[in-house]
């Protein structure tokens, strides 16, 4: 290890940034593929407690109040008199 840190540091300064330009993509990649990996997990798990608990979630009712006041608006049939 103590060998690369040398050979590194002898590297003219376009080298060594480009050597962090990639060893910074690299760990963004595996950060990100980390990310998504999680984030999969976490939306299954998240689906099978929706299913357990969908009727004491507010932000379902919330949804339902959102679409019947969009709906009441749209629909002709619910016009104010002039």
């Amino acid at each position: 290890m103590r060998r690369i840190i040398h050979h590194l540091r002898r590297q003219p300064e376009e080298t060594k940034r480009h050597i962090l330009h990639i060893v910074t993509i690299v760990f963004g990649i595996i950060l990100f593929s980390l990310w998504v990996y999680s984030l999969g997990v976490n939306f299954s798990e998240m689906t099978a407690e929706v299913k357990e608990n969908d009727e004491l979630n507010p932000l379902s009712v919330l949804k339902g109040n959102i679409i019947d006041g969009y709906q009441s608006i749209n629909d002709p049939d619910l016009m104010l008199p002039e």
